[in-house]
């Protein structure tokens, strides 16, 4: 029996500080994979169209709904590159404030807990300053060629980030199967 990714696999007995999440994308891909909502497969949703590659592991929050009506989303800062849908636990060290053609998408900041190399990071402030203007970069500029805009508001702290992962929770109970 093949378990849904988003629907049944669980956040983890320490969310929402510590999170199980699902890695669609690893950290140097050009392809965008995603979860399928209706068969939780992965499927390719297009290859970036320039040359930048993803600068850090991505994927979601399972049991989580953002405000775009996708899972809500999840960078997974590690040395190493995760294959699409493993679990990785991550410790949630901030979030990055963005808007994706005129809509709020929060994208929550986490660390390896199993990876020496970054889980000594508490904070979105502990993080080398360059991740902060790679990871910017990144989202702003990736689907330029595609004519899309992206803004990147702030990067904010932890609070806040539990803040949004709650209200992801609460809104996936309302909605969630009926998307």
């Amino acid at each position: 029996m093949i378990l849904h990714p988003w629907h049944e696999v669980s956040p983890g007995d320490q969310s929402p500080h510590v999170i199980r999440a699902i890695v669609e994308i690893p950290r140097g891909s050009r392809t965008k994979y995603e979860v399928d909502k209706a068969s939780g497969l992965i499927k390719v949703d297009r290859v970036l169209y320039g040359s930048m590659c993803y600068p850090i592991n991505y994927g979601f929050i399972p049991q989580s709904l953002g405000d775009d009506l996708d899972p809500l989303d999840i960078l997974v800062l590690s040395c190493m590159d995760f294959v699409p849908l493993s679990i990785v636990d991550a410790r949630v060290v901030g979030i990055m404030q963005m808007i994706d053609g005129g809509k709020m998408d929060d994208k929550i900041i986490a660390v390896a807990v199993n990876d020496p190399t970054v889980n000594h990071y508490q904070s979105v402030a502990d993080l080398p300053p360059h991740l902060h203007i790679e990871l910017r970069n990144f989202f702003e500029q990736y689907t330029k060629l595609e004519g899309k805009t992206v803004v990147v508001n702030e990067f904010l702290p932890v609070a806040d980030a539990i803040e949004v992962i709650n209200r992801s929770f609460e809104f996936y109970k309302t909605y969630g199967f009926s998307l």
